[in-house]
């Protein structure tokens, strides 16, 4: 059995590190390359950054950020915003991240997925979904709704079968967001995060709502993702990644060991 995996996510704003409660109320929270490297050294799995304007702001992502970021970690590290074409993505990949997140402009052109997993290769290619639980309707079937552009523009597309489409064009992982949850702590959206990982082949990182060890714990097991993204819990202190893994082992689960 693969061992789960801890990632944390640095969402970027005007070159600070943000945080937000369901994607409004975002608030500067320090600097994105000393945290990066802190949570490195803590022995965090993987990283992931998101410039969380750039797509609504339509502008390119802020490459030299990610370049500092990528100098102090040796751990796996995506970056999404504002990718756009297959040029953008071999940009960031250049400025040293292993893999290119992909959102909002996948949603308007699903074959940058295709495009960019032929040019990088599917591992390097992952599908980022902001979703948000709406009533079930015909075009929406599952009840979850992808939304785009920072959670401003919802798109009448059911994140379910969304997912499936990633995967078909060539994604090698989702990270799965709920806008619900996100920045609450009050714990992962279950249901949505196990009708995904039941309905792909790919790994599926669950997002939002991370708020003690035992909520990873439920996402992993009862949510069946593969990887559980935190956030508020490192940012302010709350847990170390070394409680965190530790409790997880102590349940019974596989993890990858601090060096």
């Amino acid at each position: 059995m693969l061992s789960k995996r801890i990632v944390s996510c640095l969402d970027v704003r005007d070159g600070r590190l943000a945080k937000s409660v369901r994607f409004v109320d975002t608030r500067d929270i320090g600097d994105p390359v000393e945290t990066a490297r802190k949570y490195y050294l803590d022995g965090l799995d993987e990283l992931v950054f998101y410039d969380i304007t750039a797509s609504s702001d339509n502008r390119a992502i802020m490459i030299d950020v990610v370049r500092r970021v990528a100098e102090q970690v040796f751990i796996p590290f995506s970056v999404g915003g504002g990718l756009r074409t297959v040029e953008d993505c071999s940009r960031v990949l250049l400025a040293g991240a292993e893999k290119i997140n992909v959102n909002s402009a996948a949603v308007k052109n699903p074959l940058l997925i295709s495009q960019a997993a032929y040019a990088f290769g599917a591992q390097a290619v992952v599908l980022s979904m902001d979703v948000l639980k709406v009533p079930v309707s015909p075009t929406i079937p599952s009840g979850y709704e992808i939304v785009i552009n920072g959670g401003r523009t919802p798109m009448g597309l059911d994140a379910i079968q969304w997912a499936r489409r990633g995967e078909e064009l060539g994604a090698g992982e989702l990270v799965v967001n709920s806008i619900d949850a996100d920045g609450t702590r009050q714990g992962y959206e279950l249901t949505l995060t196990r009708q995904i990982a039941e309905a792909v082949g790919i790994p599926v990182v669950a997002s939002g709502g991370g708020g003690t060890p035992e909520h990873l714990y439920d996402v992993l097991t009862e949510g069946k993702a593969d990887a559980a993204l935190v956030a508020s819990m490192l940012h302010y202190n709350e847990y170390t990644i070394a409680e965190i893994k530790s409790y997880l082992t102590g349940r019974g689960l596989k993890i990858r060991p601090i060096a």
